[in-house]
């Protein structure tokens, strides 16, 4: 079979290798800017560009046409998006030329946050009160019937980009107005404080057959807004949070249509149990996936490109058999170009990052509590050797 994957961020490498090894043609759709990137190119059989990666209506109509003119000579049977940006791009491509797999309404419930919203509160699960900002009126109701502070959140951004917090029904308006006619691209969220749970899984012919909860010691929210060193940590399989957790994902998935790829959920626990907050057709950033795999040996990456194959041919997936240790992981911005990490000498050690002005360590056990000693104390160790920050981006690079 002949894939066509599209990432406008340097990331899927093992998903690229995998697809290639099982024995297709894998052509790689990606950003101008990232085309000298170490991508594995034993593993592409042909480059192609976007001089813009945006998802405009305008831009995905050029995509296309680049589509039409690169399938004049090559047959495509597959897209795969391996970015939250790219979706757009792949469930346009897939309804134009009518390709098979995840269309663009079921696409808005894993990238639109306004959709994905109002689709789990319409069948029962649990969201944070929130409010789109196409009316005034509806605004107004908003806002003077939750508690304060709230999020204005980008409907189509990913993590923590974009969002603000706000403390008052003043600050609120203030800062719908300050959208201008980017208004409609926004929504309004209270804001529940609680931890704050991400689930990786992996879904085939609309069931779950593979998920791992995690929890962030430190959320995406407060890294990119506080300057902090990220951190997460699994959790015991049997425990019942994870238990819950689980559940909860097989009911968002159900709602939202997925029917086989790899997926991304956050929940926020919160005072009176856990409640939605987003969702993703893809594997989680922030080297959570190799987090996973440190704990359960399952490949996200890897096993989603065994599993696309699968589909596109017609034959059984079967996921390999996991395991139910425990890991964790810490990353942080490095004032150094190239961080020395040999004085972090634990035998739980089992991934280092390498990547210029970053600082990342992921740990496995068998014991929860003895990840959580060693990323604490390397919290301490790195903020205190090696921590940089950087302002939270207004907006996506994309």
């Amino acid at each position: 079979m002949t894939f066509l994957c599209i990432s406008c961020y340097f990331k899927g490498m093992p998903f690229l290798r995998a697809c290639k090894a099982a024995g297709n043609t894998v052509y790689l759709l990606t950003a101008k800017r990232l085309e000298h990137e170490a991508w594995p190119r034993e593993a592409v059989d042909e480059f192609f560009y976007l001089e813009d990666d945006s998802n405009t209506a305008a831009n995905l109509a050029n995509i296309g046409k680049g589509m039409a003119w690169m399938m004049q000579s090559r047959q495509i049977d597959r897209i795969v998006a391996m970015d939250d940006f790219d979706v757009e791009k792949a469930a346009y491509l897939r309804e134009e030329f009518r390709l098979p797999g995840m269309g663009q309404t079921t696409a808005r419930y894993f990238r639109d946050k306004l959709a994905m919203r109002i689709q789990a509160r319409d069948h029962g699960i649990a969201v944070p009160q929130f409010s789109s900002l196409f009316n005034d009126v509806a605004v107004t109701e908003f806002a003077n019937r939750i508690e304060y502070p709230c999020l204005v959140k980008p409907r189509g951004e990913a993590s923590a980009t974009g969002i603000s917090k706000v403390h008052s029904a003043q600050e609120l308006w203030d800062t719908i107005h300050g959208l201008g006619e980017r208004r409609k691209d926004y929504l309004v969220e209270q804001f529940r404080p609680g931890a704050v749970y991400h689930v990786d899984a992996i879904s085939v012919d609309g069931e779950v057959v593979f998920c791992q909860v995690s929890r962030y010691l430190s959320t995406p929210f407060e890294v990119a807004h506080g300057g902090g060193i990220f951190r997460s940590v699994s959790v015991p399989y049997n425990d019942p949070d994870a238990v819950t957790l689980r559940r909860m994902t097989e009911s968002v998935m159900h709602v939202f249509g997925m029917q086989f790829s790899a997926s991304h959920t956050e929940f926020i626990k919160t005072a009176d149990g856990f409640v939605f907050l987003e969702t993703s057709s893809r594997v989680g950033g922030a080297n959570l996936a190799e987090m996973v795999e440190a704990a359960t040996g399952i490949s996200l990456w890897a096993e989603w490109a065994k599993l696309e194959t699968a589909m596109a041919t017609g034959s059984k997936y079967q996921l390999p058999t996991r395991r139910y240790d425990q890991s964790g992981i810490v990353v942080s911005l490095s004032r150094f170009a190239r961080p020395d990490t040999s004085s972090f000498t634990d035998a739980e050690i089992v991934w280092r990052m390498d990547k210029p002005q970053h600082i990342g360590l992921i740990v496995a056990s068998e014991s929860t509590e003895r990840i959580v000693e060693l990323l604490d104390d390397y919290a301490g160790r790195i903020g205190r050797d090696f921590h940089a920050s950087a302002p939270a981006p207004a907006k996506s690079a994309h």
